[in-house]
């Protein structure tokens, strides 16, 4: 055996939007990619704002010898800096650079969080639908995942986490906007889940961490507001990332910021900081810190994504689809039409169409469908969802 027998477990597993998008390649292969219809990573297709290629040509044209060395494991103070100032304007709080890390994108955040806080078999909860590699990252760390279900508009049910909470449970994942789903949770739910965390914290005398994923926030429609779990519960951790709002998940940046009002903020950041250095990241990447530092106001057009959700929604309606109107991201999670997600995704795949079920999800008899990619592959699909729905009815 090559491999862990926990690895192999794990490969078997697998990410269904990594295999799905395996499965595309093949397609393409074999009917060309213009016929292939690829709605399974989300991945997006717009370019960067043109401030971030500003920024880029300054560094490259105006160089210091100095600027691809090793630096502070937290990262370079004058970014850390103005992360601090942004959330500083963009929430009720007042963050320093003690309150923030910078990270490899927002998987490289949750990951330095989890090794600092978790002792071997503590518990992480997560709600339906969640993005799967948070059950890795939990296991990565020796921690125990605890699933807790949502209902068909996709909000979590409160009564099953109130009894999936003990004396191991260390922290929850929130992720709002929503991947799968869109749903942005409201502030009523999010001023009950921090009620009943409180309960607990004073119980068990226990710190029980939210861990708040956020690299949707700015992608919010129809004016809606994101309530921010900063507001409501003291001991929060959010892991964010430049990928979804600037468009560059492959330059994996991010950041770790911890709310202002956590106790013991120092030795919690050097538990971080020094995760961040143990887990091999040792620093984020120096180039992306200096060039996102003067851009943290910018984003992509969040106008393009609201078009795609519009017509795919009305399409679909059509059809016959019943769904959730997405709120924030850029992701459709309609209902499967029949029982079995993983099958009518195949169903879809014979058809040229290429989703994820919802099983990959933690939520079986839905399938997801990622917008944020180019017009061709949106308005191709259609006839595919046609065929394949006209085809089990």
């Amino acid at each position: 055996m090559t491999i862990s027998n926990k690895m192999k477990n794990f490969l078997e597993q697998g990410s269904w939007i990594r295999r799905m998008f395996e499965d595309g390649i093949e397609l393409k292969k074999k009917y060309g990619a213009e016929n292939v219809y690829d709605l399974s990573l989300g991945n997006p297709i717009f370019s960067p704002p043109d401030e971030l290629y500003d920024e880029l040509r300054k560094l490259i044209d105006n160089p210091d010898k100095s600027a691809h060395r090793y630096m502070p494991n937290a990262g370079l103070d004058q970014t850390r800096s103005k992360v601090a100032d942004f959330l500083t304007k963009t929430t009720n709080h007042h963050f320093e650079l003690s309150n923030v890390l910078m990270t490899g994108g927002a998987g490289g955040a949750l990951n330095v969080i989890l090794k600092a806080i978790l002792d071997p078999d503590d518990e992480v909860i997560m709600f339906t639908p969640f993005f799967p590699e948070y059950f890795f990252y939990t296991d990565n760390h020796a921690g125990i995942s605890q699933i807790v279900d949502s209902d068909d508009k996709f909000i979590p049910d409160l009564d099953s986490f109130n009894k999936k909470i003990n004396n191991k449970t260390k922290a929850v994942i929130i992720n709002s906007p929503n991947n799968p789903s869109g749903v942005v949770y409201s502030e009523k739910f999010l001023i009950k889940m921090s009620e009943i965390l409180n309960n607990y914290e004073k119980k068990f005398n226990r710190e029980i961490f939210v861990i708040s994923d956020e690299p949707y926030r700015r992608i919010v429609f129809d004016g809606l507001d994101c309530p921010n779990i900063l507001d409501y519960y003291r001991n929060t951790i959010v892991a964010s990332s430049f990928s979804k709002d600037l468009a560059i998940p492959g330059e994996r940046i991010g950041y770790v910021a911890l709310s202002p009002k956590i106790n013991n903020q120092n030795l919690l950041m050097d538990g971080i900081v020094f995760a961040n250095r143990i887990l091999g990241f040792v620093n984020a990447p120096a180039f992306m810190q200096r060039a996102v530092s003067n851009i943290l106001f910018s984003s992509v057009d969040v106008e393009e994504y609201l078009i795609r959700r519009n017509y795919l929604c009305d399409e679909l309606e059509k059809l016959g689809y019943e769904f959730e109107k997405p709120q924030g991201a850029f992701y459709l999670f309609p209902k499967s039409p029949i029982e079995d997600d993983v099958k009518f995704t195949n169903l879809l795949k014979e058809n040229k169409v290429l989703v994820v079920p919802g099983s990959g999800f933690g939520k079986k008899g839905y399938f997801r469908i990622s917008f944020c990619v180019d017009w061709p592959s949106i308005e191709g699909s259609i006839e595919g969802f046609k065929k394949t729905i006209e085809l089990i009815k």
